[in-house]
């Protein structure tokens, strides 16, 4: 490897290493011994613009875990993460997705144990916001009085996942967002342990999340897998009213269309269930 190349293999190494680690030490060692004092000035201000980054970054995509835990204590995590993590591409809002299992192996964090599946969802949510454009088939939903149920199967909106928590995780993250439950209504959540599972897709532009009734569970998860609709029908309680649940899933952008039944292709499936 050339200086250069070997230059360029230590400022990353510098950049990203743990501030007091011994490779951050001995990579900003090695390049203090090849760079003039100008340079050395360029390192830092480069180390402290990669840091601000990630707490930009950071806070995109977790704004309740920063309120739940304080600008502070969120941006030095962003930090933390940073050099535990750092980005693999040139996007960064594709960085913070190791975040909820760096709360969950955080012993500091024992005492607040929901915070790990409160990040779950609010990545979930992120990725949605991401996720591919995909029109609605008006259309399509013809086939549901044509053609055998036994292979259709309903198509939900790119990005929709399921996020299955012991913790009222919608309560938590809907009452700093939207104000619905109120902050003291999450609380009580949070106190009686309350499990949650979240149902997170995109409307529009807009990624939106609800508690997922339990009737409905089994439903949506074989849909996910692209099951025949037959199938997904035979997971849902007799209390779910299909006609009433589709009509409102259409409405909210939920659900998009009617395709081929094509277990584990037809959508995109993205399941989380914690303890």
């Amino acid at each position: 490897m050339n200086t250069l190349k070997l230059q360029q293999q230590s400022l990353l190494d510098a950049l990203f290493a743990h501030p007091g680690s011994t490779l951050a030490t001995g990579e900003l060692h090695q390049l203090q011994t090849q760079l003039e004092s100008q340079a050395n000035r360029g390192l830092k201000a480069y180390q402290a613009n990669g840091h601000a980054l990630a707490e930009r970054s950071l806070l995109a995509a977790y704004p309740v875990i920063a309120q739940l835990i304080g600008t502070g204590s969120f941006n030095a995590m962003a930090r933390d993460l940073w050099h535990h993590h750092p980005p693999h591409c040139g996007d960064l809002a594709q960085w913070g997705d190791a975040l909820p299992a760096f709360l969950a192996d955080n012993e500091q964090l024992t005492e607040v144990p929901y915070l790990a599946d409160v990040a779950r969802l609010e990545w979930a949510l992120h990725r949605a916001a991401g996720a591919p454009d995909a029109d609605t088939d008006l259309t399509s939903f013809a086939r549901l009085s044509t053609e055998d149920p036994d292979g259709l199967t309903l198509l939900l909106a790119p990005g929709t996942s399921l996020i299955t928590s012991a913790w009222p995780v919608v309560s938590l993250v809907t009452a700093h967002t939207t104000g619905g439950p109120t902050l003291a209504e999450a609380g009580q959540r949070l106190r009686d342990r309350l499990g949650e599972t979240a149902l997170v897709w995109r409307q529009g532009w807009r990624p939106c999340v609800v508690a997922c009734p339990a009737g409905a569970l089994g439903m949506l998860q074989a849909l996910l897998h692209g099951a025949a609709l037959t199938d997904a029908l035979g997971r849902a309680t007799a209390d779910v009213d299909f006609s009433d649940w589709l009509t409102h899933a259409v409405r909210s952008g939920l659900v998009i269309g009617v395709a081929d039944a094509t277990p584990e292709s037809a959508n995109t499936p993205h399941t989380e269930e914690t303890p």
